[in-house]
């Protein structure tokens, strides 16, 4: 239950934090994306069905407050969520090199799908200003972000874990 409700206050957290502060400091019009390194931290670290829940909450809220359609942004976390809940099996906390390839992976991802769904279909078809205006310089403030988000929620979920356990032995 602990692990449910500081969960939801990260999530809760790192959405204020991506919409209010890093949207008062964003560089050149780009805002680091807060709610990929968690969707995509608690994919990896967790596995799927919880990066499938965190994703798709993370992307409910991006939905409510920035979203045209109810569900699209949530459909995009929940995927990467999932496809990032894949490597828990070769997620180890010490590195951080896994960590960091599949948070850029997945904020590229989000970047191309986000112009599928939002500029190609409306016919847009400039990629290459997008990519390199949009797409890649958030790519790379989310990756410098994660450095320091990153450990916070590594940590978060390892006192989560040490508690668990500590709670199981009890009844064993």
């Amino acid at each position: 239950m602990l692990r449910k409700i500081l969960t939801v206050l990260l999530v809760l957290f790192c959405f204020i934090l991506q919409s209010t502060v890093f949207g008062a400091i964003s560089l050149g019009g780009v805002v680091p994306n807060i709610m990929m390194i968690i969707t995509s931290s608690f994919g990896f670290m967790r596995g799927e069905k919880e990066g499938i829940v965190i994703g798709f909450f993370c992307g409910m809220l991006a939905d409510i407050f920035f979203g045209d359609f109810l569900g699209l942004y949530a459909l995009i976390f929940m995927y990467i969520g999932f496809l990032n809940g894949k490597f828990s099996r070769i997620f180890y906390p010490q590195d951080l090199k896994l960590p960091l390839a599949l948070i850029i992976t997945s904020d590229l991802t989000y970047g191309m799908l986000y112009y599928v769904l939002f500029f190609m279909l409306r016919g847009r078809f400039d990629f290459s200003f997008y990519f390199l205006n949009v797409i890649l310089p958030e790519a790379v403030y989310t990756i410098f972000m994660t450095i320091f988000v990153y450990p916070v929620i590594l940590l978060i979920n390892e006192r989560l874990e040490d508690r668990e356990r500590r709670s199981e032995q009890k009844f064993v």
